[in-house]
């Protein structure tokens, strides 16, 4: 379904509300030693609130792409956009911890809506070609939020305290439930009735596509591997590089800016060369790059300068394939697209979780978060491959 253009919804507002759901994850990391002192709680059940909310993200993206098949784009957005706001208004006013793990379920539960939706109607208004190049940005927008977030959550909490952080947060959700009110359209095809059973029926029709699947498995391992690093950097860069713990951040930016440049080349060539061969060929940059660096690790020349080098490469790669990836997932069925947005939204985020639980296990940051990068772009590389090899007619039932 293509709309008009002038009925197309902004793409400004589509970024901020995509961006909305990672921006409260870590948004409040730099304020948790001031908020458990003000709460008097113990570590564990702090570090609950980021817990809770990456599953919360995670999980609630599964509920809202079919219900948004069913019930529509705009009023399941709509909903989401208020649980943001009222949990980011119950967590400024939570009189202790246990409200503010229950605030910030409610909180992801309606900011995963953005991640999971804003995709789908991107795919529902565009056609193929645009719709690469504005995924490109809102998977750019999502990947740098973790970069910026922290530094304005930090300035906020420094400047009028951690519950400032979520009166931001809910101010946030509120305008942009408003602007949404005001100028997102509904995109979706007519829906079907909404059951547990439909959405049951749903989620195994793309279970068992191959063709899915290896997008978005493919495309997880792709992009959100590299969570692995950056939860590794400041051991790699201050503990084994030996720089100032204050120069992490900037290194991670460059980074960041690798992600950036992939997504814009991605962008501009679109229109010169397949979707396919932009995925498999950003997804053979990251190899190189993982590669690369895990070379120079073997060998005992790793310094800041290489591992940048190489890691942007990898960056770089990871940018050009994230977008033409999550396009062909959610083009699989187009009376699926949302269930679509949604599982693969799940899938990132479970792929980032598992990427960086892994780094833990070995004694090695360095050498642990490479290994790890290396054979998630390998991973990719064979789903990607072996998804292309069914025909896109797979699921027209």
């Amino acid at each position: 379904m293509t709309l008009a253009s002038a009925k197309r919804p902004p793409l400004w507002l589509l970024v901020i509300i995509t961006i909305s759901g990672t921006m409260a994850m870590h948004m409040f990391v730099p304020a948790l030693p001031d908020a458990r002192t003000d709460l008097g709680a113990l570590v564990g059940p702090m570090q609950m609130t980021i817990s809770v909310y990456i599953i919360g993200l995670g999980a609630g993206q599964l509920l809202y792409g079919p219900m948004s098949d069913s019930l529509g784009r705009r009023p399941m957005l709509l909903a989401g956009l208020g649980l943001y706001a009222l949990g980011g208004l119950v967590s400024a006013l939570a009189p202790n911890v246990h409200t503010l793990v229950a605030a910030r379920l409610v909180q992801a539960l309606g900011g995963c809506a953005g991640l999971a939706l804003g995709r789908a109607i991107v795919r529902d208004s565009t056609g193929p070609v645009d719709t690469v190049r504005q995924l490109a940005l809102l998977n750019l927008m999502m990947m740098i939020s973790p970069g910026l977030s922290p530094v304005v959550g930090g300035a906020v909490s420094a400047a009028f305290g951690w519950r400032a952080v979520f009166w931001l947060l809910a101010a946030v959700g509120l305008a942009t439930l408003v602007l949404a009110w005001k100028l997102l359209p509904e995109t979706a095809p007519r829906g079907r009735p909404l059951s547990f059973r439909t959405l049951a029926s749903d989620y195994r029709t793309l279970l068992r596509s191959r063709q899915f699947m290896g997008f978005a498995i493919g495309g997880g391992c792709a992009t959100t591997s590299v969570y692995a690093f950056i939860a590794t950097a400041p051991f790699i860069f201050a503990g084994e590089l030996h720089r100032p713990l204050h120069e992490v951040g900037f290194y991670l930016g460059l980074l960041i800016s690798g992600m950036t440049l992939g997504n814009a080349l991605t962008g501009r060539l679109v229109g010169r060369f397949r979707i396919e061969r932009l995925m498999l060929g950003g997804n053979v940059l990251s190899i190189v790059g993982a590669a690369g660096l895990l070379t120079t690790i073997i060998l005992g020349g790793m310094g800041v300068a290489n591992t940048l080098a190489w890691m942007f490469l990898f960056t770089c790669g990871a940018g050009m394939t994230s977008p033409a990836a999550l396009t062909k997932a959610v083009s699989v069925n187009p009376y699926l697209t949302g269930s679509a947005s949604g599982l693969y939204g799940f899938t990132q985020m479970a792929i980032g979780a598992i990427c960086t639980s892994l780094v833990a296990f070995g004694q090695h940051p360095a050498l642990s978060a490479v290994i790890i990068l290396l054979a998630a772009a390998l991973i990719a590389q064979i789903t990607f491959r072996m998804a292309l090899r069914k025909k896109a007619g797979l699921l027209a039932a």
